[in-house]
This record gives structure tokens, C-alpha cells and sequence, in this order.
């Protein structure tokens, strides 16, 4: 009998015991789709966050092992993608460094550091601290980041030097230098960026209509970016395109990825841990979102905590073997999901296929154009854009809109730093100014029923003598004082009342503080001759009241139900209440 433990810290024990010939085979065949589309990719994130090409060869091989091993998504792809790859250009850029050597080194160091923080939270079982950033400020967040990246590699499209850490710097460096256009280099990234968007599009239709199987015409359209880095490479090695100023890839070391080690100068540390903070969490919500879509579609579950583990472990493992940061990508995973995947294997498989690409292929990709690869991080990244979130936000919750928008405008504006920052400090204020104001509703007795609804919506009876708030929100200390003032505010001037009822259906918990704001709740109700009663209290809530001195001061009772407490509190004159 396995411990527990090994299967709860090694997923691999518990699916690899069941593994079979026909999952290897599904396995398999996923492995081939997402390496080809992988490659090419893998080169061009590489490329994006200012590194080496090979180190983006490097961070899809042993990472992806990694998962394999710890990982608990059947489905997600670990590898580089966009949005971290133009992270980590931000944070590695930050440190002003001009030596190759140097950046490449403080890229291994920055994905050390997000491996050892991820895993640090999946064993102290951490992952809900992801829940602090919206759903909302973080597709603002990738939706600005997308637009980020697709203007940075225009450069590349154009054959122009260009920088810029925000949009607006981008634009105007892109401006200033258009004059000098690489007519070939333009020619290329247009018509690579045209066909990998048609590919996308039109492709996969044009071969089922040619008679081919599915699966056959989801391989080669999956495969159009290798057929455009075959293309393009073969012509600029024909036509000599590279003396004609069209930037190349050039020479890509062969071999084996490294052995690599981070750099422990403890300066380097500091000025890139809390890019690598908030790398590891941007990383981790995208996987986990990915991971928990995929799952529920074959009525599988992950595990977050552990999830921490797996990415945690695969970033370490990058760090080891000359990569950088990496995280599950959305369109990878989609694409090994629709491929067949049916265990973590695929990822292994997908490594091997790296592998041997690196020890093979690298050669042949010395005269690959850097505008193919700029083409086809354009292609990915835009379909990261979605405006359509402010749309949805302005209809549902203008809060919520002036969160996503300021995180667009700040990250386009500001950089992904600030843009990310900015994210986490609104989701966490937005959260604490919405439950700083609970909603609080007075209730009465529908009529013929048991059940009390707002006086404000619906006909009600009510009673003078008998005042009923229903509480929706747990009273913590940044609430506790907004329910004393609405108290205050609504018993003040009240000759008739005698009962205030605090029904406490939707209250889940009672702090400190506001245990303190109902001491005081009651003695200004004792003040006033009223006597305060509960009803409808959680168990926890009530054993918490019950180890203080509060209901022992109490005045009034505690209620199992709210219909129990207007029996025994209401008179004769209780009256219809008209709904306003």
C-alpha cells in the first residue's frame, strides 16, 4: 500500500499506476501536435523577453518533465509563454545590464526564485492567496499585455531598432526610426503574419473540405508555423536576404540544454524578487485557470496547492538547465487537451520532442528570420486581446470596470510591473471597500408565509415595535463600523421601537472588532430601553459569541429562526408595508 503522503506530493504514483497502451498512444500523439506548434514558439518567447533563442528550447524540456512528475492537470502545457516572457524582459531589463552572459544569468536566477517562492506556497498550502486578484483586472491585465507585446515586435516586422518599456515609448521610438524599413524584413513579417493569420482561420476548413480526416487537418494547421519558419528560412538562405539586412536567428548552440546554476549575489536577489512574486502569481492564476477549465470538461479536479508544487518545481528545473521562467499556457493547453492528452505524460513526450530538436534541428535554423518569429508571437498574443471585458464590467459593476480599466491604461502607460501591481492593490481595495459596506436590508413577514424579505422590494408585514436587519456580509474590522452607524442612524428618533433583531443568515463569521462594535451596538440600545436579539446564527459564528461575554450581557435572546423571533416579539398592530 502506497503512503498517502507520496501520492498527495507525487501525482505521477497515482495516474501512473493506471497508465496503458492506449493512453500512451493518445499521449503521444498530443506530444507530436504540441511540439510542433512548441518550437517555433518556444524560440520566439524566448526572443521576447530579450534572452537567447536556445533558452527558450532550453525552458520546454526538463520543465516540462518537471509537471509531469508533480503536476496534478491532465491536460495543462508548461512551457514559455507571452505574457511571463515579456515579464521577465521587464524585470531582467530593470537591472540595467549590458552583458549577454549577465542577463541570461539573472533570467535563470529570476526563475529560481519563482520556482522556490511557488513551491514555498504549495507546501505551506498557500494557493488561495491567488484569489486576491480578480478574474477582471487580470484579462485587463493580459488584454494590455497582448497589446504590449504585439507593438514590441513590430521592430522585428519592420527591421528598425526600437525600445520601450510602455506603449507610449514604443510608439514613439517605432515612429521616430520607420524611416529606415527594411523593405525585405517588411516583406516578410507581412506576409508570414498574413499567412500564419489565415492558417488560424481558413486552413483547417480547406483541408476537411479536400476530403482529409479531422485530426489529420488539426496536425497541419497546428503545424503552420513550422511551415512559415521552413519558408521563410529557406529563402533567406536562397536569396541571401541576411546581406540584405534582414535580421537572422543565427548561430543556436546544439546539444544537450546546460547544467546551470542562479546566481546567489544577494543583490541580484533583492532587485528581482518581486518581479519574480509577481511572475509566480500571474503564472499560477493563468495555469490554474487553464488547469480548472480543462478539468471540468472531463469531470476531473486539480488540486491548487499542489499545482504551486508542480509549477514551483518545473521553474527550479528551468533554472538547472539554462531556461527562465515558465508557466501553463492557454493555447498550448487547449491544443494538448483537443489533441487527446490523457495524462501528464504528453508534457515528457513533448520534452523529448524538444529535446531531439534541439540536438538536431538547431542548425538549420542559423538564417530563420527574427520577422517569422515576431510574426508569430503577433498571431498568438493577439487573441490574448479581449475589450470585450470592459463591456461586460461597465454592465455588471462599474466598480469592476474602474479596476480593469486602470489596470489597461496603467500597464499600457506604466509597464507590466506597475500594470500587475496596480491589479493586486485594486482587487485586494475593491474587495475590502465592498465589504466595508454590507448590504443591509430591513425585513417583514410576507404575508401567508414564513419567509421576511426587504421592505424596500416586496409587501410585507411589519410591526413599529419590531425592527428586523438582515446582515448580508460577514462583520469583520473593516465593516464592523458601518453596521454601528446604520444602527445608530435608523433606532435614533424611533419613540415606537422597542426590538432591534440583528438576523444574521449570511453572516459566516465574527471578528475581534466586530465582536467590540456589537458590545457597543448593545449598550446604546440598553441606553434607549431597546432590546437587541439575534436570529438565524451559524453555528461557528455562535460558538465564537458564546466563548465572550457578549450574550451574557445580552438584553434580548437568540433566535433558531427569524419567523420563531417575530412570534414572539411582534403585537397585535403589525401592519401591511406597502413595497416601494
Amino acid at each position: 500500500m502506497m503512503p498517502p503522503f507520496l501520492r498527495r506530493y507525487l501525482p505521477v504514483l497515482d495516474w501512473g499506476s493506471q497508465y496503458s497502451r492506449q493512453t500512451f498512444e493518445s499521449d503521444a500523439l498530443a506530444a507530436v501536435i504540441v511540439t510542433i506548434m512548441l518550437i517555433p514558439q518556444s524560440l520566439a518567447y524566448a526572443l521576447l523577453a530579450g534572452l537567447p533563442a536556445e533558452m527558450g528550447l532550453y525552458a520546454s524540456i526538463l520543465p516540462l518533465v518537471a509537471y509531469a512528475i508533480f503536476g496534478t492537470s491532465r491536460a495543462l502545457a508548461v512551457g514559455p509563454v507571452a505574457v511571463v516572457s515579456l515579464m521577465t524582459a521587464a524585470a531582467v531589463g530593470n537591472l540595467g545590464l549590458t552583458d549577454p552572459g549577465a542577463i541570461a544569468l539573472a533570467a535563470i536566477t529570476l526563475a529560481f526564485l519563482s520556482g522556490v517562492f511557488l513551491t514555498a506556497m504549495g507546501l505551506m498550502r498557500l494557493g488561495f492567496i491567488a484569489n486576491f486578484l480578480s478574474h477582471p483586472v487580470i484579462a485587463g491585465f493580459i488584454t494590455a499585455s497582448g497589446i504590449l507585446i504585439a507593438t514590441s515586435q513590430l521592430k522585428h516586422i519592420l527591421g528598425v531598432k526600437a525600445s520601450g518599456h510602455n506603449l507610449i515609448e514604443t510608439v514613439e521610438s517605432l515612429l521616430s526610426n520607420l524611416g529606415q524599413t527594411n523593405l525585405w524584413t517588411l516583406i516578410i513579417g507581412v506576409a508570414t503574419t498574413a499567412f500564419l493569420f489565415w492558417v488560424r482561420k481558413g486552413l483547417k476548413p480547406l483541408l476537411l473540405g479536400y476530403g482529409l480526416k479531422p485530426r489529420l487537418a488539426d496536425v497541419l494547421t497546428k503545424a503552420g508555423p513550422v511551415a512559415a519558419v521552413v519558408a521563410t528560412t529557406l529563402l533567406a538562405w536562397a536569396f541571401g536576404l541576411a546581406d540584405r539586412g534582414v535580421a537572422i536567428v543565427g548561430d543556436v548552440p546544439r546539444g544537450l540544454p546546460p547544467l546551470t546554476a542562479p546566481s546567489f549575489d544577494m543583490e541580484i536577489w533583492v532587485a528581482l524578487f518581486g518581479s519574480a512574486v509577481l511572475i509566480s502569481i500571474i503564472g499560477f492564476v493563468e495555469s490554474v485557470s487553464v488547469a480548472q477549465t480543462l478539468a471540468a470538461k472531463r469531470r476531473q479536479r486539480i488540486d491548487p496547492d499542489q499545482e504551486l508544487i508542480g509549477l514551483g518545481t518545473s521553474n527550479i528545473a528551468a533554472s538547472l538547465t539554462g531556461g527562465y521562467p515558465v508557466t501553463g499556457g492557454f493555447a498550448r493547453s487547449v491544443v494538448n487537451f483537443d489533441a487527446g492528452a490523457e495524462t501528464p505524460a504528453a508534457g515528457a513526450f513533448t520534452a523529448i520532442g524538444i529535446l531531439l530538436a534541439a540536438l538536431l534541428l538547431t542548425p538549420l535554423l542559423y538564417f530563420l528570420p527574427t520577422a517569422t518569429l515576431a510574426a508569430t508571437i503577433i498571431v498568438a498574443v493577439l487573441s490574448l486581446v479581449d475589450f470585450s471585458i470592459l463591456k461586460r464590467a461597465w454592465a455588471f459593476s462599474r466598480a469592476d470596470f474602474f479596476a480593469v480599466a486602470t489596470t489597461i491604461l496603467l500597464t499600457l502607460g506604466m509597464g507590466v510591473e506597475v500594470g500587475v501591481s496596480a491589479g493586486v492593490v485594486l482587487s485586494i481595495f475593491l474587495h475590502l471597500y465592498k465589504t466595508s459596506r454590507p448590504h443591509i436590508a430591513e425585513i417583514g413577514l410576507v404575508p401567508g408565509t414564513h419567509h421576511f424579505r426587504n421592505i424596500l422590494r416586496h409587501k410585507v408585514t411589519t410591526d413599529p415595535k419590531v425592527l428586523t436587519l438582515r446582515v448580508d456580509e460577514s462583520l469583520y474590522f473593516a465593516n464592523a463600523r458601518f453596521l454601528e452607524d446604520y444602527i445608530y442612524d435608523r433606532v435614533v428618533g424611533d419613540c415606537e421601537l422597542e426590538h432591534v433583531i440583528l438576523n444574521f443568515p449570511a453572516v459566516n463569521e465574527v471578528d475581534l472588532s466586530a465582536l467590540e462594535s456589537l458590545e457597543a451596538i448593545l449598550q446604546r440600545l440598553k441606553d434607549m430601553n431597546i432590546h437587541l436579539h439575534l436570529s438565524e446564527v451559524k453555528g461557528p459564528v455562535m460558538d465564537r459569541l458564546q466563548r465572550s461575554h457578549f450574550l451574557d450581557e445580552m438584553n434580548g435572546r437568540v433566535f433558531l429562526s427569524q419567523y420563531d423571533a417575530w412570534m414572539a416579539l411582534s403585537r397585535d398592530e403589525a401592519s401591511p408595508q406597502a413595497a416601494e
